[in-house]
Order: C-alpha cells, then structure tokens, then sequence
C-alpha cells in the first residue's frame, strides 16, 4: 500500500473538506485519475493559483485575488448601503440572487459567549468604522435566525444609533407550505406580516 501514499493522502484530505467523507473522497480521486487530463491537472493548477493568490478583503472581508474586492472597488456599489453577513458564503449566497447593490461587511461569525466570541473577535469594530467613513446611510443585516445572530444583530443596532438598521424579512418561505414550518418560523412569519 506504500505505492499508494500519495493517492491515499489525496482521499483523506478530500475527506476533510465540507460535505464529502472517506467513501465521497474515494470516489472523487478515482474520477479525476480517470479523467486525468481533463480534470485531475486542471484543478491542481487551479488550487496552487488560488492558493497562492487569494486573501482577504481589507475592507469587506470577501474573498478575492487583491487588497481590495472587486465589490469594494466598484463605485456603483457604493451607494450607502451595506449589508452584513457572517461569513462569505452569505455574501455569495447574496450575490447570486443578483438583488442587492451595495456592499458587504463580512463578520466572521457571530457573538457566542459559549465559545468566547466578542465583539473583538468577529469585524464589529471594523463595521462601525466604515460606517462613518464610507457615509453609510443603511445597514442591512442579513444574519440567521438562531439565537447567536439574533443576538449579534442587537448588539450591532446597539452600535449603530445614527445609521437606518433594517434585517432581512423572516417567515414563512416562498413555496413553503405552513405544515412542514417550524414553530419560530410561523411566529416570525406572523408578526412580520403586512397588508394584503
């Protein structure tokens, strides 16, 4: 199995990634193997780019391949809102619905006082800088229901008192059916209804 190493060292750090365990992992390897030309180099080339060049928005804290993203560069994104998410795959879940036009402030989690999280330790601070620096007129939080971003979301509005703070709607989703809802869900849906 000596001969292997490299293949087996392959599958268990495929294994570690999000979604995919040690049988995932194995079926994955042996499909690029197969397919070595067509995917196997292809996507070393682009993991060693990525790995190289990507990092952290100073600004935002998006992901990009520069100091600055391109979201935190474009002038037509800054028009005085900002939305804040508490990691990039909210910003890019965002992103992809194509709806918002502002920019992000990305937090890095949310506030847990069971695992020790301040707001020192997330980008609060940086938020609340960028506000008056950027003449932000509108912070949308988009943070999720739990009782962590909820309680994120309050101590934010608690920084914020000269800044329009707005959440994102909660209930009941499109296409949802009220049978197959949860307790909160129903709860938030009906006290944030509006007329008909």
């Amino acid at each position: 199995m000596s001969q292997n190493k490299d293949i087996e060292n392959l599958i268990d750090l495929l294994a570690k990634l999000p979604g995919l365990g040690p049988r995932s992992a194995r079926r994955a390897v042996l499909h690029l193997i197969k397919k070595r030309s067509l995917h196997l180099i292809p996507l070393a080339d682009a993991l060693h780019r990525v790995g190289s060049t990507a990092r952290e928005c100073l600004n935002c804290g998006n992901i990009g391949t520069s100091d600055l993203c391109d979201i935190c560069e474009s002038e037509k994104r800054a028009n005085g809102e900002i939305c804040v998410v508490e990691d990039v795959a909210d910003l890019w879940a965002m992103e992809r619905s194509g709806v918002f036009k502002g920019r992000y402030h990305v937090l890095g989690g949310t506030l847990s006082a069971l695992d020790a999280v301040g707001p020192e330790e997330l980008r609060i601070p940086k938020l609340v800088d960028r506000i008056v620096g950027e003449n932000v007129t509108e912070v949308i939080l988009a943070l999720s229901a739990t009782i962590d971003g909820q309680t994120t979301a309050h101590y934010i509005a608690d920084q914020l008192p000269h800044v329009k703070v707005t959440s994102l709607a909660q209930g009941v989703p499109v296409g949802g059916e009220l049978d197959y809802l949860d307790d909160g869900t129903i709860t938030a849906a009906l006290r944030a209804r509006k007329s008909f």
